[in-house]
């Protein structure tokens, strides 16, 4: 599974068995974000200075990642912000559809209000994704710093910067906020710029309501 499958089954409110409104904002930038580590570690994405380019390389087999690659630049690095916010709202269906191709997730059709027919996306494995929850807060409630830019590092990093209550309480958020900078500092080491342009996307969308679809 990407990064990028991952975060999105991340948002998912095991409790209640749905996607939340709140936890879905700014998920297409999350994703994006995902697939922009992916191609960093894999040294397809040089970040030096804080900025993006993309390197030379082979495409990456996944094609999200490769379409989200395919979006840097080639020769003058830029800001992260652009790359993650301009096409966030691209982001969500090719995920979601990898996703119900592998039998991870089902899409059920349901009537709102009694006439407006809206698609419901579910979990298919509920405990697997709690699990994903799990050792992702294990980051920094239970183990040391990851000396490697690991997937539950990203995630841990990126879903405090998303206010991800699926992950993080305001609570856990305030409880150890010195843990959680540490964590972030470490991602910033090795990606740096992303974790600040993805939190600047996120507020710059969710003061207009942004989040497209489950």
């Amino acid at each position: 599974m990407t990064l990028a499958q991952k975060l999105y089954l991340l948002c998912y409110t095991v409790k209640k068995e749905k996607f939340q409104l709140d936890n879905i904002q700014g998920r297409g930038q999350l994703l994006r974000a995902g697939a922009m580590t992916e191609l960093a570690r894999d040294g397809l994405l040089d970040a030096t200075g804080g900025k993006a380019r993309r390197l030379p390389g082979d495409p990456p087999e996944d094609p999200f990642t490769t379409a989200v690659w395919y979006d840097l630049p080639e020769d003058t690095p830029k800001g992260w912000l652009k790359f993650l916010h301009d096409k966030a709202h691209t982001a969500e269906t090719p995920i979601r559809d990898q996703l119900l191709a592998s039998g991870e997730v089902v899409m059920t059709r349901q009537k709102k209000l009694g006439a407006i027919s809206i698609n419901r996306v579910s979990v298919v494995h509920p405990d697997l994704v709690r699990a994903l929850q799990d050792r992702v807060r294990a980051t920094v409630f239970d183990d040391p710093p990851a000396e490697d830019l690991t997937d539950e590092l990203a995630m841990a990093v990126l879903a405090v910067e998303l206010e991800l209550a699926t992950v993080w309480s305001k609570e856990d958020r305030r409880a150890h906020k010195a843990d959680l900078a540490a964590r972030a500092a470490r991602f910033d080491a090795f990606i740096p710029g992303l974790r600040k342009a993805l939190r600047d996307s996120y507020l710059a969308s969710r003061a207009v309501g942004g989040g497209w679809s489950a």
